[in-house]
């Protein structure tokens, strides 16, 4: 059996991001300037690794954000199971007091072990995990050994939870930026190890807006 090795990425900024505009998974931004030179940076750092194969979700910010490695002629698919989560009816909307109190009171209930809780017209935690499960089963079926995977925060978050079996309350323990590099190594017995932690190191240096 071949052992994975795989270096799961956040999307690189959008106007959204530099703006505290709730995106989710209904807000198809592109990337903005400074998500250009987070790709490009990242692409600099790592476009010697052997990847096998790139995967990015069904959603344009993160194709964009490893478009290097596409463009070197690697394997590449668009996974929509790896999309960012629904945040419903508060997606396109900027982060007021008063939504910042509603998200954080959210995240309290989710922290408590609510996780079927989801926004208005939004995704919950386990449905989110549902689906992510299904694009990580498909990712890991294919006979590819060094994997690139760029998605989106929270989802992020929720799928390292899943890979590392940790209950869904503790999600947040992960970190994240845009992008902000994890990078996962599966052992014999078919377990994911954290090699790199939200590492950064590759944007050290960027001038940003």
């Amino acid at each position: 059996m071949l052992t994975k090795k795989i270096y799961l990425i956040r999307h690189g900024q959008t106007d959204y991001n530099l703006r505290g505009v709730v995106q989710g998974s209904g807000i198809d931004a592109p990337l903005n300037l400074n998500g250009r030179k987070q790709s490009a940076s990242f692409f600099e750092h790592y476009k010697d690794v052997p990847f096998g194969k790139v995967y990015y979700s069904g959603l344009q910010r993160t194709k964009q954000s490893v478009q290097g490695f596409i463009e070197l002629g690697l394997p590449h698919e668009g996974v929509p199971e790896l999309n960012e989560i629904s945040w419903g009816r508060y997606e396109g909307l900027p982060m007021t007091h008063e939504e910042n109190k509603y998200y954080e009171s959210m995240l309290e209930r989710w922290s408590s072990g609510d996780l079927d809780y989801a926004i208005e017209g939004g995704e919950s935690p386990v449905m989110v995990a549902k689906r992510l499960q299904k694009g990580i089963n498909y990712i890991l079926s294919q006979q590819v050994e060094t994997i690139l995977i760029c998605m989106h925060g929270r989802a992020m978050r929720i799928l390292l939870a899943v890979m590392l079996g940790y209950d869904l309350k503790y999600m947040d323990v992960f970190s994240h930026q845009n992008l902000g590099l994890y990078l996962l190594q599966q052992n014999k017995s078919g377990n994911f190890i954290v090699e790199k932690f939200n590492c950064g190191d590759h944007l050290k240096g960027l001038e940003l807006l």
